[in-house]
């Protein structure tokens, strides 16, 4: 059962609601909500005076479409409140009215006005999406303050949205969700005023679509074996990882989504990130040869071929996805597809030959013209990643910018539509600190700050090409994202930002005010059973140790930027009156220091962010403490272990092009030996050939390779120890080495394995200085 307000109970399917959230929560008693609405308003005029709302309290509601929303209205009300208000007869007098005027926000019809005044509630929308969001906007105002009985102040509410294309983009490719799963998500896009789900079904590890004329795309295309042990069962034999949606699940997803006015837009990835395709009708593909789904992640380089059959093919599938999916775009991808299969296949090379084309982008710029001929012959619209803009754009196609804005700056000054989802500021597999909390995936964070502070409307547009700018999209990529509890971390809190950026005007944004906002945001997602990431609501410490003066000097900060920091030093969780952090504490070893963050006098997270400043923590480092080598910094992964089969499993962070960690100015003084735990992972990254030659490590002495500890990553060898073949039962082992020399003072320690990274390498999970017994 979902517990989620908006759980079927937005546009008046309330007889098919599945389940109650639990009430926000309070004592009941009667209070005042302070406006704490997320998107921010266009407009919000404050008046003298207060509505009260309790159980007494009936809906009103003008026509058949007012009716719809306003028992949707009802629902949400229910399920976070507890009561549903009646709908009562027209005549009645006071309460809240919904009603349809064509005369409020003519231009606009996502648009509403909100009135509030002591006698009554008037929500008004010229369209029943209008009247949608300002229920919504409504039901916020209500959940501001906790309590059965409310009074919202009084207000005028005039609102809008920015833009037109608010986007939300999950990858069910890599990692699968439950139909369950993603409706959870449609409603909170729902309650953040989002209106377009970008769901990506396919890709080289996973077909996740039912195509009935194609019965193997999902037969064969939608399972793999995961790399290393999580694809061998205890047995030896293969641990699938499988998923597909029926038709009739996605039109579960399809209908769930327009009662909530979202628009999903399928993607279907051509030519590239076709090698599940491939390999359930290897005769789409262009090399010899059988071929599974893959287990690596990013790029492999398997192609669909560009001649006729495939085509034909392709078309065929689309026609199966256009009956599944009514919005007006199918997103095409076009994005990564390396040519090497195409440059090697004499047959490609002939074909381009025969056509008249000058090179393999001028061969996929054919390709996705001839499909979007297709699309526009059944009324529908062509969208890809900025990529599709190589070799020539179709004609009539909209850019999906990602690889910053660039793409979607040329696209409009040509006079193509554009969403604007650039991966360094709307990548929600990005971090949200760098915390070592987080969980697996890109430790290059993107700060709730960064995503906020984005303007989709790039500055040195002129006037006549911003109006190409249909709005803004954040990407959820899930290869590092397992569970469904990992990806509501990474999701919210940060979806709020998003629909602050896609609906509120630029001048109305401020992102003190948004903090202020943000608790009774997450109060709604706790009514909604959202399981928000707790990392940006914590503490952050940065310490520097001094050894030898048995001490401790920490700095202490809020990732979001909240600056109300309580903490103790005796092992006792903070409350609103234990000192506030003001500047660095210096403590003596050892110290349990606890901090949380407080918000009007409430903590911000759950629980309070602890740290053991014992000698132990002044004599160890995890790799998450670590640093990465100067020259290792490139691409950086929080990468999972590959065992237990099932249940947690350990992280590693590790650049995947010369694993190399450092610890900056480290105390070898009295120091004999070095102590690290490591493990040992599959190397299941597709690099691009030119990347592959960019891979550092150091020829192995030993049978097995060494762990070598250095001053400097170049410097002198200060211990090595001799590799295993294999690590433990555990898949970790442990070695220690003795200290050859040390240098006075502070010295930078660099620590690395040697030998070839493929297939396997191993990673650092904690070091630690040994001192002279």
């Amino acid at each position: 059962m979902r517990l989620s307000v908006f759980a079927l109970c937005c546009c008046g399917l309330l007889a098919a609601c599945s389940g109650r959230a639990a009430p926000l929560a309070g004592n009941h008693a009667e209070a005042v909500a302070t406006p704490a609405l997320i998107p921010a308003p266009a407009s919000l005029v404050p008046h003298e005076g207060s509505f009260r709302f309790d159980r007494t309290t009936h809906l009103h509601a003008e026509g058949g479409v007012a009716r719809n929303v306003a028992a949707g209205f009802g629902a949400m009300v229910e399920a976070s409140h507890g009561f549903a208000p009646v709908l009562a007869a027209d005549g009645t007098a006071g309460g809240i009215r919904f009603a349809i005027d064509p005369a409020i926000s003519p231009g606009a019809a996502e648009g509403y006005l909100l009135e509030v005044g002591p006698e009554g509630v008037r929500v008004a929308a010229s369209d029943e999406r209008g009247l949608f969001y300002g229920a919504v906007t409504l039901w916020q105002l209500l959940s501001s303050a906790e309590g059965g009985t409310v009074r919202i102040p009084a207000l005028r509410i005039e609102d809008a949205p920015r833009f037109a294309w608010r986007g939300f983009m999950l990858d069910s490719a890599r990692h699968f969700q439950s139909v369950e799963q993603i409706k959870t998500l449609l409603d909170a896009m729902a309650m953040h005023k989002l209106n377009t789900f970008h769901w990506h079904l396919t890709d080289d590890q996973g077909w996740r679509i039912e195509i009935r004329r194609y019965p193997r795309l999902t037969e064969v295309g939608s399972c793999r074996a995961a790399a290393g042990q999580a694809g061998r069962k205890p047995d030896g034999s293969p641990h699938l990882y499988c998923g597909h949606y029926t038709q009739e699940q996605v039109r579960d997803v399809v209908q769930y989504a327009a009662a909530r006015h979202i628009t999903v837009v399928p993607e279907i990835d051509v030519p590239g990130h076709a090698q599940a395709a491939v390999a359930a009708y290897p005769e789409h593909g262009v090399v010899d040869g059988p071929t599974r789904p893959s287990h690596d992640w990013g790029v492999n380089p398997y192609l669909f071929n560009p001649g006729e059959p495939t085509m034909e093919f392709l078309e065929n599938i689309l026609a199966e996805v256009i009956e599944l999916f009514p919005g007006p775009y199918v997103h095409i991808g076009g994005d990564e597809a390396v040519k090497y299969q195409w440059q090697e296949s004499s047959d490609v090379q002939a074909y381009m030959r025969e056509l008249g084309l000058r090179d393999e982008e001028a061969m996929q710029s054919h390709m996705l013209k001839r499909l979007e001929r297709f699309l526009a012959s059944h009324d529908r619209k062509l969208i890809g990643w900025d990529e599709i803009i190589e070799g020539g754009l179709p004609p009539h196609a909209t850019v999906m910018s990602w690889r910053g804005i660039e793409g979607g700056i040329e696209a409009a000054t040509h006079g193509h539509d554009v969403v604007m989802a650039p991966g360094h500021t709307l990548y929600l597999d990005f971090l949200q600190t760098n915390l070592p909390e987080e969980p697996p995936g890109r430790p290059k964070f993107t700060s709730m700050q960064k995503i906020y502070a984005f303007d989709p409307v790039p500055a040195g547009l002129e006037p006549a090409q911003r109006k190409h700018v249909l709005g803004v999209q954040a990407n959820m990529w899930t290869e590092h994202t397992r569970t469904f509890a990992r990806l509501q971390h990474n999701v919210f809190p940060r979806m709020a930002a998003l629909a602050e950026i896609a609906w509120t005007p630029p001048g109305r944004k401020d992102y003190g005010d948004f903090l202020s906002r943000l608790p009774a945001q997450l109060q709604r997602y706790r009514a909604s059973g959202i399981a928000y990431g707790q990392t940006a609501l914590s503490v952050a410490m940065t310490r520097e140790d001094d050894r030898i003066e048995g001490t401790v000097t920490v700095e202490l900060s809020n990732p979001l930027g909240y600056d109300d920091i309580r903490y103790t030093t005796d092992g006792s969780t903070p409350t609103a009156r234990s000192p506030g952090y003001k500047a660095a504490l210096t403590v003596p070893v050892p110290t349990v220091l606890k901090a949380m963050t407080f918000v009007d006098g409430r903590p911000l997270a759950d629980t309070a962010t602890h740290w053991n400043l014992d000698i132990a923590s002044q004599l160890s480092r995890t790799d998450k403490q670590l640093a990465q080598c100067p020259d290792g910094g490139r691409l950086v992964l929080r990468l999972e272990d590959d065992n237990p089969l099932d249940g947690p499993r350990e992280n590693f962070d590790v650049s995947i092009f010369h694993p190399c960690w450092r610890w900056p100015d480290a105390q070898l003084e009295g120091i004999a030996s070095v102590k690290v735990r490591a493990g040992r992972i599959p190397y299941n990254f597709g690099l691009l050939r030119e990347e592959e030659a960019q891979r550092r490590f150091r020829a192995p002495v030993a049978a097995h390779g060494e762990f070598e500890l250095r001053a400097g990553c170049e410097g002198p060898v200060l211990a090595s120890a001799p590799l295993p073949a294999r690590p433990g039962p555990d898949g970790f082992v442990e070695l220690q080495a003795p200290l050859q020399s040390a240098p006075p003072g502070r010295t930078d320690l660099c620590l690395t394995f040697s030998g070839d990274t493929r297939p396997q390498m191993w990673v650092l999970n904690r070091v630690s200085l040994q001192t002279a017994r």
